[in-house]
């Protein structure tokens, strides 16, 4: 009989980060700075363990290679997806992720399209969202003469709010946002612009202009966000490497997996998972594979729940 694989995150300390991630969902941090909840896993860079079941103490890197019918037998050679939470007490830098020919060309890992969903938001918080610039020669001349506003594109964000970040898209998550992050399984980052920050050993950190000017897309075109909103599910994105969804459930909702597997992180609430006539207790801060094999699963409480597929370029 298969099981969900419930998830141990990896938590990860960011010069950005704050202390969200214990006061909101409990979790073990290792710093008054900490920034990032990789809540499901298998990058190198931090990879997740199972914690139930015959699986517990296997990494989720090991899983998916040993065990890949619990995936339904993917083509990918890795695991494609990489969900985490961000608390960004502090502004991100100013950034930009290559596309998969270009990652695999010049990091040797896949590129890096993402989407946020804003768990939450302090009054007044922005985001940075694309940029001005309408060729490369004037993205270059903008960042040389240190011109930032005349180049970046600033959205004020709400809590429920969605983005769909694909590579090549500049941005930056601001202060005081909270997000849950689902992305192409990458740790590649191009550095545009960091504010002039500096880190403990006095330095500032790496910019990586070059490839950013070789990996943004201009002009600048906003991704569509196309959202389905039902009573229980919300879609919000169906792309080529990942779809994402919210279920807000009350008391009880019965997910039929056609997907070959599921990734949920539970963001509120608490209550019952059925599985096959098995009781999983699941809570706030919990993150969760369903793997294949498992058609139908029931929901009994109250949640709100992000919750991805892979899309047919993760497969």
């Amino acid at each position: 009989m298969r099981q969900p694989l419930f998830i141990q995150p990896v938590l990860q300390e960011k010069m950005w980060g704050g202390t969200k991630l214990r006061d909101i969902y409990g979790y073990n941090i290792p710093s008054e700075h900490t920034g990032e909840c990789w809540a499901i896993s298998a990058h190198p860079d931090g990879v997740g363990t199972i914690v139930n079941g015959a699986y517990t103490g296997v990494g989720l890197d090991e899983l998916y290679k040993t065990q890949p019918e619990l995936f339904g037998n993917p083509s990918s050679p890795v695991f494609p997806l990489l969900t985490k939470i961000i608390d960004a007490a502090d502004a991100l830098s100013v950034q930009v992720h290559p596309d998969d020919v270009y990652g695999m060309e010049h990091e040797g890992e896949l590129g890096k399209t993402e989407c946020w969903y804003i768990i939450d938001a302090d009054e007044g918080a922005e985001i940075i969202y694309g940029h001005n610039a309408l060729s490369q020669e004037e993205f270059a001349e903008k960042v040389q003469a240190g011109a930032w506003n005349e180049l970046l594109r600033y959205v004020p964000v709400k809590r429920g709010d969605f983005f769909f970040v694909p590579s090549g898209t500049i941005h930056a998550i601001g202060a005081g946002i909270t997000i849950l992050e689902t992305q192409q399984s990458s740790n590649t980052t191009y550095r545009v612009y960091d504010f002039d920050r500096v880190e403990k050993n006095g330095q500032t950190r790496e910019l990586h202009i070059q490839k950013s000017l070789d990996v943004t897309t201009f002009p600048h075109v906003d991704a569509k966000n196309n959202f389905v909103i039902g009573d229980t599910v919300t879609t919000f994105i169906e792309s080529e490497y990942f779809n994402v969804y919210k279920w807000n459930v009350t008391e009880t909702f019965t997910y039929k997996q056609t997907a070959p597997y599921t990734l949920v992180s539970v963001l509120e609430g608490d209550g019952v998972l059925e599985v096959a006539g098995e009781s999983y207790a699941i809570m706030k801060g919990m993150h969760f594979i369903l793997p294949n094999g498992i058609a139908d699963v029931t929901v009994n409480g109250n949640f709100e729940m992000l919750v991805s597929t892979p899309g047919p370029k993760s497969l």
